[in-house]
């Protein structure tokens, strides 16, 4: 089923060239969602967009569309308000009708794109040898959300974890562990990552401080690249030793990746700098080969590099990153590729694009995108760190979002003396606690800082994710006092809307499918939180102010069909931030 903006687009489109002609075929009818419910549903503002080329007042070009257009079978008489506005309401039967089209699919009607897409999300990425901290949260789960969407509407999405996994940092480490603790480079396992973190510092040290060390890395990164067996399977090791920590994170958040981390490409670089010389974009700076680029200078005016190959025939980031890209469209096939990272890369991506356009690498059909994201605060309004400074792993952040979770359900059981076992305690302190944090972040536009708050995200009120939750959970209530069988209701039962409370949440249930296109347009997941909050307060009104389970027929069936579906919405949209919902709280 097309949405309802979607039918009142092509409804306006037709008026618009019914009134005014084939020349204004193209012209967007700009309609969107009423800014105030007194205002109806859906407003039109084209009038005042066409004033000027059709040289009449707004008001009177309204009143030709409206002349035209046909709309009888979803809203009420479009009426015209201030300088030239069409405001449209909703019909209740039109919504009764779409509800009850809704009820009986799985998908709750929303059909997949009519364009699906070879689709590319570069997220996570953490550094191989180093812990996943609160710095890979954000990336993770704003990635994997956005894939959710997009697979959901049925694109075709390949999810990229672009890991660190190459590089002088391993020439470094693999140098240093060599002298302390050699063992490490042979036997799997025998450092944990703590310390195999620690050692990492200690190397980066040496190599800051120690000429003859540094010397040293850069000649093992040779080997390295040469394919030196002994120095392969060092770097092996401690390549899957990271990645299986890197899992006990990602099956806790429920995230499934592609790992294909910057090693992958390193085959392909010399290509790369070889295409850029043959199309004459290549300068040498100091020995090494650069880019200059177009709207990047430094404090002198003068332009900036983009080194491509270093003066010592190394490569870099953005060699890697140029390789990556070509692969993603040439060998991928991707119309559209979505960078997740932090708001600090966007002067690199930036270089890099332009570099790739300049070459012709970029095809004007494919859309590359960088989605990026602000930092996370302490309560203290400062980059979140621990007591002694350091940064927060994110393992560590997630096992205290469970125990305090945990905490919060063993003290309402008490309250309520309720008894519950430990397997349910578990898992739900464990649903909640997690669900706690990824909507946390998820709620916040992405382009800002936003403050980690325990206290704030567990909170069973406000826009949280046990609020939301709970809504779900306050469903499954009801079918349970009531011993309902929901998906026998749905055979043959009907919703008809009389209160005005069943009408707010009915006309919200018809929402989700134009909430799904904003978010995979604009990529911003908290468009889809904002819609689910809003979701479960329009619930939370009928539910206190309708009776369900005491209400004679037909009205019993009808708002019980409310409740359900409201629960489905809940769910699927929850499933879309990577967040499971609970039976029981």
């Amino acid at each position: 089923m097309n949405s309802t903006l979607e039918q009142l687009k092509s409804k306006f489109d037709k008026a618009i060239i019914a009134a005014f002609g084939q020349d204004l075929a193209n012209t967007d009818p700009m309609v969107v969602p009423a800014s105030n419910p007194k205002f109806g549903d859906y407003q039109c503002n084209v009038a005042m967009s066409l004033a000027k080329k059709l040289k009449n007042k707004p008001r009177a070009i309204a009143t030709q569309i409206i002349e035209k257009l046909d709309i009888t079978d979803i809203c009420k008489p479009p009426e015209i308000a201030g300088p030239g506005f069409i405001n449209i309401t909703l019909k209740p039967e039109y919504i009764e009708v779409h509800l009850r089209q809704i009820i009986k699919d799985e998908r709750l009607n929303i059909s997949p794109t009519k364009n699906p897409q070879r689709v590319v999300i570069d997220f996570s990425s953490p550094n191989i040898a180093k812990e996943m901290h609160v710095g890979h949260l954000r990336s993770t789960i704003i990635g994997d959300s956005l894939a959710r969407v997009l697979e959901f509407q049925g694109h075709d999405v390949l999810r990229l974890n672009h890991v660190g996994d190459w590089g002088t940092q391993f020439g470094m480490l693999i140098t240093y562990l060599r002298e302390a603790f050699p063992e490490a480079l042979k036997t799997a396992d025998v450092l944990d990552i703590g310390d195999l973190v620690a050692f990492y510092r200690q190397a980066k040290k040496r190599f800051d401080e120690d000429e003859d060390f540094k010397e040293k890395s850069r000649e093992e990164v040779v080997n390295l690249q040469a394919g030196a067996e002994d120095s392969r399977y060092a770097w092996q090791l401690l390549c899957n030793q990271s990645r299986r920590e890197f899992q006990v994170i990602y099956d806790l958040l429920d995230i499934e990746l592609n790992e294909r981390g910057e090693s992958f490409y390193n085959s392909m670089l010399p290509g790369v700098v070889e295409e850029l010389n043959k199309l004459s974009l290549l300068e040498e700076n100091n020995g090494a080969q650069c880019v200059f680029l177009e709207g990047f200078t430094n404090k002198e005016g003068e332009r900036l590099p983009l080194i491509v190959q270093k003066s010592d025939g190394g490569y870099n980031y953005a060699t890697t990153d140029l390789a990556a890209l070509c692969h993603r469209i040439e060998k991928e096939g991707a119309k559209r590729l979505i960078y997740v990272t932090d708001a600090g890369q966007a002067n690199h991506f930036a270089q890099v694009w332009q570099v790739a356009k300049r070459a012709g690498w970029i095809p004007e059909n494919v859309d590359v995108v960088h989605v990026s994201f602000g930092l996370v605060l302490g309560e203290d309004g400062k980059k979140l760190k621990t007591r002694s400074g350091e940064t927060v792993r994110l393992k560590d952040l997630l096992d205290e979002a469970i125990n305090r979770s945990r905490n919060d359900l063993e003290k309402r059981l008490k309250e309520e003396n309720r008894s519950e076992s430990d397997e349910f305690i578990q898992k739900a302190s464990e649903v909640v606690g997690l669900s706690a944090v990824k909507y946390a972040d998820l709620s916040q536009n992405r382009n800002s800082n936003y403050v980690f708050s325990f206290d704030k995200m567990l909170a069973l009120n406000g826009n949280t994710a046990p609020y939301l939750l709970y809504a779900y959970v306050r469903v499954k209530g009801i079918a349970r006092k009531g011993e309902i069988e929901f998906e026998k209701l749905r055979e043959d039962g009907k919703i008809v809307l009389k209160d005005e409370q069943e009408l707010v949440l009915g006309k919200h249930l018809l929402l989700l499918s134009e909430v799904l296109d904003i978010v995979a347009v604009e990529l911003l997941p908290n468009r889809l939180c904002e819609y689910l909050y809003e979701l479960s307060g329009k619930f939370n009104q009928f539910f206190e102010n309708c009776p369900v389970l005491t209400s004679e027929e037909p009205l019993r069936t009808s708002r019980l069909l409310l409740c359900d579906l409201t629960a489905r919405t809940l769910k699927l949209g929850l499933s879309l931030l990577g967040i499971s919902v609970l039976e029981r709280m």
